[in-house]
């Protein structure tokens, strides 16, 4: 008999609430073919093996309700299952420290709860949440721009022997210092930055490649990003978005057979426009020069809901998760990574990572 996976999420918003009820959806509709994963069983697990059983957040609307409350709490735009059609859980969200997690551009709609505890007591807190509720894995789905408060659960993680899957491009899984805390103690750490399931860095890379791959000769490429929801707001804070640059940059790099100047090359978020909610919209350009070095040039323009792009992966992430933790398995999961996020320790081809991640699956 397959074990239960219980999971805990850091970040109650549009992210997660994408995840859970993308599965419900499925669990509603069981003649549905499940899109959106790499297979549906990892190893014996499926997408309905999996608990969530509590959560963490800031939001003075979100901390004390129950999950399947908190997920429609305002600044949440995910509604493809009503509220009243969303199973009850006795799994609660309780207080984050928000250390750097909350950025000026997203503070008036997230509205943090005003706590009187110091970090180390909501650490201690935690602890015995973790414990209590029997977690094996802690998903992050912070804003980008939280390296402090990622760091803090990446800690929480190596003191409570818990697996770790970070969406966000603060780097822990990807840092050879914490690379080598996870290694030591044989946890697992899946990260860093997750990749859409057709996001606008997966077709950038694979467009890169198949054009390197081709022997053209790529001289400048851009991809601009714009959407609405809470990421994008809290994305105009650019302070916050160094990290966010680097790993969808070198993402990008890693594919090609020569590195193109800085100023070659732009990847990144440009803008926040609130009518698109959970819009997603990219556009590409790749320049180059073919045979007689005659110029070539292609554009594209994505258009995705930039949640179910990121479910289809987490849900991949988790069971991958809690297949490493029943074999021993800790550090950085290196096929997981390379095939799930854009910036894991080790970079490789999204064909080879995903050849990589069945064997390891298989237990190869």
């Amino acid at each position: 008999m397959v074990k239960r996976i219980r999971v805990a999420l850091v970040g109650i918003g549009n992210c997660f609430a994408g995840l859970i009820q993308g599965i419900e959806y499925y669990r509603q509709n069981p003649a549905q073919e499940v899109t959106g994963i790499i297979h549906d069983k990892l190893a014996g697990y499926g997408i309905h093996d999996i608990d969530f059983v509590c959560g963490f957040d800031v939001g003075d609307n979100k901390v004390g309700k129950l999950l399947n409350e908190a997920i429609y709490e305002y600044p949440n735009m995910v509604n493809w299952i009503p509220k009243d059609a969303m199973p009850k859980t006795d799994a609660k969200v309780y207080e984050s420290p928000a250390l750097d997690g909350v950025g000026i551009w997203v503070e008036n709609r997230i509205k943090p709860l005003q706590t009187t505890k110091t970090d180390k007591q909501l650490a201690e807190e935690i602890k015995q949440i973790l414990k209590d509720r029997d977690v094996d894995i802690i998903v992050s789905y912070l804003p980008v721009g939280s390296d402090q408060v990622t760091a803090f659960w990446a800690q929480i993680c190596l003191d409570t022997n818990t697996a770790f899957v970070n969406c966000i491009p603060s780097f822990i899984a990807s840092d050879e210092i914490w690379a080598k805390k996870f290694k030591e103690k044989n946890i697992p750490v899946i990260g860093d930055d997750i990749k859409g399931q057709v996001g606008a860095t997966i077709v950038h890379r694979t467009l890169a490649k198949l054009c390197s791959d081709r022997g053209t000769k790529i001289e400048k490429t851009y991809q601009i990003n714009v959407g609405g929801n809470t990421d994008f707001l809290n994305m105009k804070e650019q302070d916050r978005l160094a990290s966010k640059r680097i790993s969808k940059t070198e993402s990008v790099q890693s594919q090609l057979k020569e590195r193109l100047a800085d100023d070659q090359i732009y990847v990144g978020p440009s803008d926040f426009i609130p009518f698109l909610g959970n819009t997603k919209l990219m556009f590409m350009r790749i320049e180059g020069r073919q045979w007689a070095n005659i110029p070539y040039n292609m554009e594209v323009r994505l258009e995705v809901d930039d949640k179910a792009n990121s479910a289809g992966i987490v849900i991949d992430a988790i069971r991958l998760a809690k297949i490493a933790l029943d074999r021993g398995v800790g550090g950085p999961i290196i096929p997981a990574s390379a095939y799930l996020m854009k910036h894991p320790i080790e970079q490789m081809s999204d064909v080879q990572a995903k050849v990589d991640c069945e064997k390891f699956v298989e237990g190869k």
